[in-house]
């Protein structure tokens, strides 16, 4: 379930007000705290009952063999009767085989999260073919999501957009939507609807560790793995404080997540990717930085050559209507003294 912070705020009031007008005699009604476990034992349960739901379900696979426009209302992920045997092999695939297969379309992903070894899973049933996000980008995306017992608990119909870093509680969203690619383009039907062209499409299996971990939330228990069906169908980079620094490169540590202690520069008690002065001198990030516009090069990968170097980065690349390239690229240091001016405070 994706929670925007709007919601989450309007929540917390409820929950204020709920608490303050009952009386003494109502903590019977009051909600049993949820014991805190620890998270590597969790992730080691959870992580046995995903691989479980892979031996124990199967999909349809022959729908996306030579499908040039996939959706996820083509998938279909069924438990195996109660004889084992998959039915149909020609057209099924168990989840439990397509893991095991070499180079197979179910992958597994390895990652550290709240000093926890993490293992997240995917099913890539079509890549895409436009731009990946980063992990704090905008999305444009449809999904459904369910628990492991197949029951739904959320869905996007319509295409819904959001902010992969302020607006979303799962983790695991940050960590799969930039293994697809969002579509290359898309069709104005005429009827009020799109068709977006060549689009990730994919299912994520999450731990409850990077989910909702010990917090209940509508229609999911505390300490439940989830997964969510979902198409990428658009992507835009987000520069969160206007500084000129895509809020990507922000990320000081490269772990995918924004925290003070790893990514406030000048210890303000504000993380860089919303501080529009980062190493705290007397000029702001964007006087610190050099951004230059280039138009008709002839191959992207001339852009990227034009881009090399510790300290520059192509931030934007559009193909133009006649086939060329345009793009910016960022240069952290200007005066060329083999610093990033943006996050060196000495005058």
């Amino acid at each position: 379930m994706l929670v925007k912070l709007e919601r989450v705020s309007l929540f917390i009031l409820c929950l204020t007000i709920g608490f303050v007008s009952c009386k003494k005699d109502d903590d019977a009604n009051e909600p049993t705290p949820v014991e805190i476990r620890d998270r590597d034992e969790q992730q080691e349960a959870d992580n046995d009952s995903i691989i479980e739901y892979f031996k124990s379900h199967y999909y349809n696979s022959s729908a996306f063999v030579d499908n040039p426009d996939p959706s996820i209302n083509d998938l279909v992920i069924s438990k195996l009767p109660e004889n084992g045997e998959l039915p149909d092999p020609d057209n099924n695939t168990l989840l439990w085989d397509a893991l095991e297969e070499e180079n197979g379309p179910l992958i597994k992903k390895s990652l550290v999260f709240a000093e926890t070894d993490y293992e997240i899973y995917y099913l890539v049933l079509n890549e895409g073919g436009g731009k990946a996000p980063k992990f704090c980008d905008d999305v444009l995306v449809t999904y459904e999501g369910f628990k492991l017992n197949d029951d739904i608990f959320d869905s996007a119909v319509t295409p819904v957009e959001f902010d992969l870093i302020t607006e979303v509680a799962v983790s695991g969203w940050r960590k799969i939507l930039p293994e697809f690619r969002a579509s290359v383009g898309y069709t104005d039907l005429g009827d009020g609807t799109i068709d977006f062209v060549n689009h990730g499409v994919g299912v994520m299996f999450i731990p409850s560790g990077l989910a909702y971990f010990s917090s209940a939330t509508s229609g999911i228990p505390a300490y439940s793995p989830i997964c969510f069906k979902f198409e990428l169908l658009q992507t835009y980079q987000n520069d969160h404080d206007g500084d000129g620094i895509p809020t990507y490169l922000e990320d000081l540590n490269n772990d995918g997540e924004f925290t003070l202690e790893d990514d406030d520069t000048d210890d303000d008690n504000q993380v860089d990717f919303l501080d529009t002065n980062d190493d705290g001198d007397l000029k702001l990030t964007k006087d610190e930085i050099e951004l230059s516009t280039y138009t008709d090069i002839d191959t992207r990968e001339e852009l990227e050559n034009m881009a090399s170097g510790a300290f520059k980065e192509l931030i934007e690349v559009i193909e133009q209507e006649d086939g060329k390239f345009a793009g910016t690229i960022l240069n952290l240091d200007p005066d060329g003294d083999g610093k990033a001016q943006y996050l060196d405070s000495t005058l």
